[in-house]
């Protein structure tokens, strides 16, 4: 970094810098070590508006909003898959509910018929036998 710094004061050594630990300040226009230890650099070695690194247009501040609203996107984007599919799994097992809870009433609507009809024979055959006409 230090010998980039000497080289050039301008954003030359950014392109260096890339692959290097590095971190080129336009406040001083010098390329400083970059601070591996914390993720941002502090406001005290280089404000973040001031502060470059892989690139000389983008700044720190840009590159961490556009970070967030990336990854708040791709949040965003699984939720709503989530929420879909879960959506989804459910309108496709309540066809199967609904045709279980319509077959247990059918079943339950024949049976019904079935015993109404043993019944009515049941009633006839007495009628029958009241009469003689039992066979």
């Amino acid at each position: 970094c230090e010998l980039f710094s000497k080289i050039n004061n301008l954003c030359f050594c950014f392109v260096f810098c890339f692959f290097s630990q590095c971190l080129w300040c336009y406040t001083n226009n010098t390329c400083i070590d970059y601070p591996v230890r914390s993720i941002l650099p502090p406001s005290s070695l280089c404000s973040l508006s001031n502060a470059r690194w892989g690139v000389c247009w983008i700044n720190f501040e840009a590159l961490i909003i556009a970070i967030a609203v990336v990854a708040g996107l791709i949040l965003v984007s699984i939720a709503v898959c989530c929420c879909y599919c879960c959506y989804c799994r459910r309108r496709s097992t309540r066809p199967d509910e609904e045709e279980e809870q319509l077959a247990r009433k059918r079943e339950e609507r024949r049976l019904e018929s079935l015993q109404r009809k043993h019944e009515r024979k049941l009633k006839h055959d007495e009628i029958r036998k009241k009469y003689g006409m039992w066979q």
